[in-house]
């Protein structure tokens, strides 16, 4: 396993002075008006930044999954917002067509896709159905050449903006999960296709999320992703990919925070000296910068081991377990050390605060992940 990331120098230098100017300056603007500027979105098409993991030859950068983590890693420095954007994209919302589309899919909706002329979401959730994907309510019955689609799905990253949905359905309510759910290819201009109002959140307000409906929507039997009734499979080996770039993300974001609470610390002075020289800051720094090189350790290994074509099921449960409760525990250091300053908006600490949050949720529940992790252990008897 070589854990030497040279190869990537260009690639982080680049997108760190991408992130350190056109990010981070429009961080807070991004948070208070509730959408990254479209004036940013075609930076981030010009850069191709939607298109990092994918190969050169279906339109993509070529950089794998090491690649797409180092850039997810800069990213989570500047604005969860824009990260979650990118990473909605690509890591679930087009891997599906790539991990599982036909060629002529392939050929058809990934060049757009990976350069951002298209956004892609994921469509799982439902209001019935969250971690307990086997509820799903969504139909898809076949009529002839085409699937009739009734349902709709709930709390979808990108749903306010997506032109390519991948949407999973009930083609066979006996079968469940196990051979009953078959993933779609979804184009937002299809007749039936609508969405709800963006949701108000408490963090990554700049990353629309909505509601998105199916009424009679008609899909082309030609639109059906991997084989009919093995969509839930398809979700799971997404899923993989999301968590791995959920857990590079949150490992940026554990770095900014750490040298923000230094720069800080290293200024504010206190009983004759600056707080840095306290034992207790230094500690909390130490427990800090010990979380975040374990999330970077794990996020990276796992990111070369999916690379090399290796199955990552309980890494990524884990790496999405550990990562976004390691990433709270930094956060809320960073916000001790910086006192009342970092409860203040003012201040870009209470914004990283309050995006944390979320990745405890979404891409799975961490009670999920640990249901992943222990039975898989379970199974296997081992480690």
């Amino acid at each position: 396993m070589d854990f030497d990331l040279s190869e990537h120098d260009i690639l982080r230098d680049v997108t760190r002075d991408f992130v350190r100017n056109e990010v981070k300056p429009l961080a807070r603007q991004i948070d208070e008006q509730e959408q990254i500027p479209p004036e940013l979105m075609q930076k981030l098409k010009e850069q191709g930044y939607f298109g990092i993991p994918f190969p050169e030859e279906v339109g993509g950068v070529g950089a794998g999954e090491v690649g797409y983590c180092v850039v997810l890693d800069e990213f989570g420095r500047g604005s969860a917002s824009v990260t979650v954007v990118l990473s909605a994209h690509t890591s679930i919302g087009a891997m599906p067509i790539y991990l599982d589309g036909t060629e002529e899919q392939r050929k058809k909706y990934l060049p757009d896709l990976c350069t951002g002329n298209k956004i892609a979401a994921f469509a799982l959730t439902e209001p019935g159905a969250g971690s307990d994907a086997a509820a799903i309510a969504t139909t898809a019955v076949l009529d002839g050449n085409d699937y009739v689609v009734n349902g709709s799905k709930l709390y979808i990253t990108n749903g306010d903006i997506a032109d390519i949905v991948t949407v999973f359905a009930v083609t066979d309510k006996s079968l469940g999960v196990r051979g009953g759910i078959t993933a779609f290819i979804v184009e937002a201009d299809m007749p039936g296709f609508s969405r709800g109002p963006k949701e108000k959140k408490m963090g990554i307000r700049g990353s629309g999320t909505c509601e998105l409906f199916f009424k009679d929507m008609r899909v082309p039997k030609d639109n059906v992703i991997g084989k009919v009734g093995m969509g839930f499979v398809t979700a799971m080996k997404t899923l993989d990919v999301g968590r791995l770039s959920l857990g590079a993300a949150c490992t940026g974001a554990a770095k900014e925070l750490i040298d923000l609470s230094i720069q800080h610390a290293s200024q504010r002075v206190q009983f004759g000296e600056p707080i840095v020289r306290k034992q207790a800051i230094q500690w909390m720094l130490a427990e800090m910068a010990a979380d975040t090189f374990a999330m970077e350790s794990m996020v990276y290994r796992a990111a070369w081991m999916y690379d090399q074509g290796k199955k990552v099921t309980r890494e990524a449960a884990i790496i999405k377990m550990f990562c976004s409760e390691a990433l709270d525990r930094v956060v809320d250091k960073a916000v001790q050390i910086h006192g009342g300053m970092g409860y203040m908006q003012d201040y870009p600490i209470e914004m990283f605060y309050r995006d944390a949050r979320i990745n405890r949720i979404f891409e799975g529940t961490n009670e999920v992940q640990r249901m992943v992790v222990g039975g898989d252990l379970a199974r296997k008897g081992r480690y």
